[in-house]
């Protein structure tokens, strides 16, 4: 691997001399990792199971239920006889969690926001549940870390899920709303003129439309996925970074080394991407984690105002819906708040991490 750059080396430098960034960024990367295999975590299906000398792997592959002697297309491996058949002739791993984002608790008395499982006793756990449906420990199978939504669906599964399907989300809408922003400042700025004159008044009047308004009329009439949505809102999140660019990129064009490299007779592409765009870059990177909380945000506030994802599709902001429908059962509130104040956090940390590390004014000693 090459050597770092002096001046690179002076940006990590500042990056760890931050330390509420640096760790913040850890704690965050650790997170979202960890989130990634939420499949091994929470999950209604084994993890691996060895029925009858084979080996199977049930999160990744649907087997019939025909294979462990029942007779339907999909195999519910928390069915009594489908547990009793798998234990008989073999074993099972299951996740910590048995439950999936979508997975509703049938069993359950109560089909509503039921209290986390560690707030009950053993008798109260197992009361829950209609006699013979239970595990012999209540624990195994029907325990809820914290709780059940009003859907009886467990709620750190869905916190799980949803946690990593808004940093996918934000992730994304930061990589493609920049590279559109980027590509934008960056032809007004080099060529000015009337090139830029006119992309102003066109950004002007873009950004005068109301969009949450417009992103309302949208979604209620196309029925809104994850890349409907991301498409939506890319719409209005690209012009964040235009006029960063465009200032650099008008400070820059006429340098000396710019001015060489057209005598030279370098191409405008070249130029663009080799002499002025790493200069634009310093400035931008520095607003990324900025953009992606506010990307997280606004999924966030499309799902608790109902106009985000699909139904049942595992949702922070969905969460914090229930905590404002169910004030009687608080722990779906105070989970979904806890989760999104420590996730935008994070992420305003790394930023002012980041910013300190391209301050060319900031030197670690």
């Amino acid at each position: 691997m090459s050597k770092l750059s002096p001046i690179n080396q002076r940006r990590l430098a500042n990056f760890r001399a931050n330390k509420r960034g640096y760790w913040s960024f850890w704690i965050f990367l650790a997170v979202f990792i960890l989130t990634l295999g939420s499949e091994f975590i929470a999950n209604d299906k084994p993890i691996l199971v060895s029925y009858k000398g084979e080996m199977l792997v049930p999160a990744f592959i649907d087997y019939p239920e025909e294979k462990f002697g029942g007779f339907l297309a999909t195999t519910n491996y928390r069915d009594p006889f489908i547990a009793d058949e798998i234990n008989a002739n073999g074993w099972a791993l299951w996740p910590l969690v048995r439950f999936s984002y979508a997975t509703v608790d049938r069993n359950i008395a109560f089909s509503g926001a039921n209290p986390p499982s560690w707030l009950m006793d053993r008798e109260a756990i197992c009361s829950r549940y209609p006699q013979g449906t239970a595990d012999p420990d209540c624990h195994s199978g029907n325990y809820h870390y914290l709780g059940t939504d009003d859907r009886a669906r467990d709620v750190l599964a869905r916190l799980l899920y949803g946690f990593r399907l808004s940093v996918l989300f934000g992730l994304t809408l930061t990589i493609a709303s920049s590279a559109i922003g980027i590509l934008a400042g960056a032809m007004q700025g080099y060529f000015g003129g009337w090139v830029d004159l006119i992309s102003q008044r066109v950004i002007e009047i873009w950004t005068s439309v109301p969009s949450l308004y417009l992103l309302l009329i949208i979604s209620s009439v196309i029925t809104p996925s994850f890349w409907v949505l991301l498409g939506i809102l890319l719409l209005f999140s690209w012009v964040s970074l235009v006029a960063i660019v465009r200032a650099e990129f008008l400070r820059a064009r006429n340098f000396e080394y710019v001015n060489a490299a057209r005598a030279l007779g370098v191409s405008d592409g070249q130029i663009i991407w080799r002499h002025l765009l790493p200069n634009a870059m310093v400035a931008t990177l520095t607003f990324m984690p900025f953009i992606m909380s506010g990307s997280v945000t606004t999924l966030t506030s499309l799902d608790f105002l109902g106009f985000g994802l699909p139904p049942g599709s595992p949702s922070l902001g969905e969460l914090l819906a229930q905590g404002k429908n169910n004030l009687q059962a608080p722990w779906l509130g105070i989970t979904g708040f806890f989760t999104i104040a420590v996730m935008m956090t994070l992420l305003v940390f790394i930023g002012e991490a980041v910013r300190d590390a391209f301050d060319p004014r900031k030197i670690f000693k």
